[in-house]
C-alpha cells in the first residue's frame, strides 16, 4: 500500500468528520428551513462518521502518518471515543436551551463540530506544530461559541476575557515550543526525547522552554494560578457552550499534556514534576476553598474543576520516580481514568442545569435547585449521584477515581501529598453536599413545569447509570485506560 494511502487511513476519523462538517454546513445554508431536518440532528449524525472510522481502527497496531507528525494508537482511540460521546451528549442536552434563546442555528453546531475536530487533532498530534494547530482550531471555535449571545453583556465580557487570556496562553505555549525546538533541534516528540540520549541537547534553552510549555498547558487545563478565565467564562457563556468548554476539551488537554511531558520531555521529568506538584497543591487548595463561598452553581463548578485538575496533575507527576518508570503505567492510567470519569460526571451535572433552564431562566444559581426532589425526583436523584461522585463518596465512580490516583501518589513515595489531597477533598465535600441539601430539604423556589424531551431524559438516565455503574464495576474502563497508556509508552 502506498504511503499516501496509509496516511489517509490513519487520519480517517478526522477526514470523515471534516467531510461531515462540510455537508452539515452546506445543508444548513442551501436547503430551505421548512425542508431540512433540524441542524442538531444533522450534527449528531455527523459524529457517527468519525465514530465508525475510530471503531474500525480499534485493535490495530500503532500507526504513524504524515512524516511521523500524526499518531493513531490505543490512547488516541480511547480519548476520541470519549470526546464523541461528550460532544454528542452536549448537543442532546443543549438542544432545547439553544432553541429557547434563538441560538439553535447552524453556526452553533458547526462550531461545536469544529471544536471536536480540533480536539481530535490534538489527541493524535506527534509534532509540536500539529499540537498547536489542533489547539488553535479548538480555541477559536470555543471563543466564538462563548460570544454567541451578542445581546448579553455577560457573554461578551466572558468571550473577551477568554480570547485575551487564551491568546496569552497560546503565546506561552508557542514560545516554549520554539525554545524546545532550539534546544533539541526537532519538532517531533520522539526525536525530542531521543536528543537526551544522543547528547545533542542545549539544556539551558530546553529547560526554559519546558517552563513556558507547562504554563500553557496549565492554562488549558484550568490549573491555579492560570485559572483566571475559568469562573468568568463558565458563568458568562451560554450553558450549552459552558458544557462544550468544560467536558470534551479536558480530554484533549490531557492528551497534549501526556504527549508533551511524558512522550517528548520525559528526560527533564524531574523539572516538570516539581512544577506540576506546585500546580496540583495550589489547585486543590484554592479550588476547594473558594468554591465554598460561591452562590452561582456554574461558578462553583468552575472552582470545583480546578480541584479535579489538581488530582489529574497528581497522577501525572507520580509516573517517574528517581528516573525510573516502573510505576508509570499505573500512575498515568489512573490520571486518564480520573479525567474520563470527571468528564462523564460533568456532562451529567451541566446537562441537568440545561434541562432545568427555560426561556428567561438560566437555573444557574444554587438556590434554583431548591426543592427539586419534590418537583422532579428522578432529576434530583441524578444530581445527587453526580454530586456524590464529585465528592468522592462510594460507591460512585469519583471515589474509585480518587482512590487510584492516591494509590499512585503513595506508590511514588509522596505520602504527604496524598494526605493533603484527602484533606482538601474533605473540604470539597461540603459544597457538594450543600447542593444535595438544597434539593432535598429546602422548599421549592419555583413551580414551573420541567418537561425535558424523551431523548434528553434517556441520555440523562444513562449518564447517571454510568456514574454509578462504573463506580461499582470500574475494572473494564480502568483496564482500557491502562492498556492505552501501555501502548502509548511502548511506542
Amino acid at each position: 500500500m502506498k504511503p499516501e494511502s496509509l496516511n489517509l487511513l490513519a487520519a480517517l476519523p478526522e477526514i470523515a468528520l471534516l467531510v461531515a462538517i462540510c455537508a452539515v454546513l452546506l445543508v444548513d445554508v442551501m436547503v430551505p428551513a421548512r425542508r431540512r431536518p433540524p441542524t442538531s440532528a444533522l450534527a449528531l449524525l455527523a459524529i457517527l462518521a468519525p465514530l465508525a472510522a475510530t471503531l474500525w481502527q480499534l485493535g490495530s497496531p500503532t500507526r504513524y502518518a504524515f512524516s511521523n507528525m500524526y499518531v493513531a494508537d490505543g490512547l488516541s482511540h480511547l480519548l476520541k471515543l470519549c470526546a464523541y460521546v461528550a460532544v454528542a451528549a452536549t448537543l442532546v442536552y443543549g438542544r432545547r436551551y439553544m432553541r429557547d434563546r434563538g441560538l439553535d442555528r447552524g453556526e452553533f453546531h458547526v462550531l461545536a463540530l469544529m471544536s471536536l475536530l480540533g480536539q481530535m487533532v490534538m489527541i493524535s498530534a506527534n509534532n509540536l506544530l500539529v499540537v498547536y494547530l489542533g489547539l488553535e482550531l479548538l480555541s477559536l471555535s470555543l471563543y466564538a461559541l462563548v460570544a454567541m449571545r451578542r445581546d448579553s453583556p455577560l457573554s461578551g465580557e466572558a468571550a473577551m476575557k477568554y480570547f485575551v487570556l487564551g491568546a496569552l496562553a497560546s503565546g506561552f505555549l508557542l514560545y516554549g515550543m520554539s525554545m524546545i525546538y532550539g534546544g533539541a533541534g526537532s519538532l517531533e516528540h520522539g526525536r525530542i526525547a531521543a536528543a537526551f540520549t544522543g547528547g545533542q541537547l542545549n539544556r539551558t534553552v530546553f529547560t526554559f522552554g519546558v517552563v513556558f510549555v507547562v504554563a500553557g498547558l496549565a492554562f488549558k487545563l484550568g490549573a491555579v494560578p492560570f485559572h483566571m478565565w475559568l469562573p468568568d467564562v463558565y458563568h458568562g457563556s451560554p450553558t450549552a457552550a459552558t458544557l462544550l468548554i468544560a467536558a470534551a476539551p479536558k480530554l484533549a488537554a490531557f492528551a497534549i499534556a501526556f504527549r508533551l511531558l511524558v512522550e517528548a520531555l520525559v528526560g527533564v521529568a524531574a523539572d516538570w514534576q516539581q512544577m506540576l506538584l506546585l500546580l496540583a497543591v495550589a489547585s486543590l487548595a484554592l479550588g476547594n476553598i473558594v468554591a465554598i463561598a460561591q452562590t452561582n452553581f456554574k461558578r462553583m463548578l468552575a472552582y470545583s474543576t480546578m480541584s479535579h485538575v489538581g488530582f489529574v496533575l497528581l497522577g501525572l507527576l507520580a509516573g517517574v520516580v528517581d528516573g525510573s518508570m516502573e510505576t508509570a503505567d499505573g500512575a498515568y492510567g489512573s490520571a486518564l481514568f480520573y479525567m474520563v470519569t470527571y468528564v462523564l460526571t460533568t456532562l451529567g451535572t451541566f446537562g441537568l442545569v440545561l434541562l432545568l433552564a427555560r426561556d428567561g431562566f438560566e437555573a444557574d444559581e444554587i438556590d434554583d435547585l431548591k426543592g427539586l426532589n419534590r418537583r422532579r425526583p428522578w432529576m434530583a436523584l441524578v444530581m445527587l449521584i453526580m454530586m456524590f461522585s464529585f465528592a468522592g463518596i462510594p460507591p460512585f465512580v469519583g471515589f474509585y477515581a480518587k482512590l487510584v490516583v492516591l494509590k499512585a501518589v503513595i506508590d511514588a513515595g509522596h505520602v504527604w501529598l496524598a494526605v493533603v489531597a484527602v484533606l482538601f477533598s474533605l473540604v470539597g465535600a461540603f459544597y457538594y453536599l450543600r447542593v444535595v441539601k438544597v434539593m432535598y430539604f429546602d422548599p421549592p423556589a419555583d413551580q414551573a413545569p420541567i418537561e425535558p424531551s424523551a431523548v434528553a431524559r434517556a441520555t440523562m438516565g444513562l449518564n447517571g447509570a454510568l456514574v454509578l455503574g462504573l463506580g461499582i464495576v470500574p475494572g473494564p474502563l480502568m483496564a482500557a485506560c491502562l492498556e492505552a497508556i501501555r501502548q502509548a509508552l511502548a511506542t
